[in-house]
């Protein structure tokens, strides 16, 4: 729990400042731009343009901390309302009526301060670290985040969704099976088994392991991808959750360049939750180094 705070204070601290001085990619195609222009368009490090193609460095620049924005949730069930009401997430994200409010994050039962990693969809909403990196595939596309060196695989090698008992064979996992395919220029992904202790998001909304998310990624200029989640769970609510549009832009080179080496573990460090990189007096919220 220690390690956690102190990771989580770099993280925020180190992305806050990074957003600071950093500008907004140029050269990017205006939004909505005709196909035509943007095929002969490059992005920020000369690459030309493959709305198929998302291989590169991101930064999360718009859309909801959350799976979606303030009441945006449909109505849950008695079970969604029973799991979500048994949580207590830190100070200042309470958004469903009768979750417990708390003044100090060590009174928290969010599971990532145990160091348990956030999984799938938290990941992909959270806005506290710093870069992801897509990396395209013949038959596959990863996710990789900084944030504890946490990679996600993406299968588009034509297997089917995994469903019945081979579903019930695979199990839960922290970051789901998630099998694509692209409908034009968008990606459509699908996530099932999920891990349900682990929360949808830092808000404390619940998760089943038969819940389905999926995706729709589209890249609508070379520097610019937007992503829409609709979650479907009958267990823990009425109907489909379709979040709010999340938005990333694409990094140049020189921004994750540190010491002359590129990467995406380059310059801020791992960002991983290890009891050994712990400061308690940081940790507890008391100052220090």
């Amino acid at each position: 729990m220690l390690a956690f705070g102190l990771v989580l204070f770099l993280s925020f601290t180190l992305s806050t400042l990074a957003q600071g001085q950093r500008s907004a990619p140029a050269g990017a195609a205006a939004r909505g731009a005709t196909p035509a222009a943007n095929a002969a368009a490059v992005d920020v490090n000369g690459k030309k343009f493959n709305p198929h193609d998302f291989s590169g460095i991101w930064i999360r620049r718009g859309g909801n901390r959350a799976f979606g924005p303030p009441n945006s949730w449909p109505p849950l069930t008695p079970a969604g309302d029973k799991a979500i009401k048994s949580r207590i997430p830190t100070p200042g994200y309470n958004r469903y009526p009768g979750v417990k409010k708390i003044e100090d994050p060590k009174d928290t039962n969010d599971p990532t301060f145990e160091c348990n990693p956030k999984g799938f969809p938290r990941i992909v909403l959270d806005t506290a670290h710093d870069y992801n990196e897509w990396v395209t595939l013949p038959d596959r596309m990863y996710q990789i985040w900084q944030e504890a060196r946490v990679p996600r695989e993406v299968w588009l090698d034509g297997r089917k969704v995994p469903s019945g008992q081979q579903l019930e064979d695979l199990g839960p996992s922290w970051y789901g099976e998630s099998v694509a395919h692209w409908e034009g220029d968008t990606l459509v992904v699908i996530t099932v088994g999920l891990d349900d202790r682990a929360w949808l998001d830092q808000y404390g909304f619940p998760k089943s392991f038969n819940a389905k998310i999926e995706e729709r990624y589209k890249m609508t200029d070379p520097n610019t991808l937007e992503l829409q989640l609709t979650l479907t769970d009958p267990e823990n609510y009425t109907k489909p959750w379709v979040s709010d549009l999340k938005t990333w832009k694409k990094e140049p080179r020189k921004n994750v360049t540190w010491n002359g080496w590129y990467g995406l573990f380059s310059g801020l460090g791992e960002l991983i939750c290890a009891p050994m990189n712990a400061n308690p007096l940081v940790s507890a919220g008391k100052g220090g180094d």
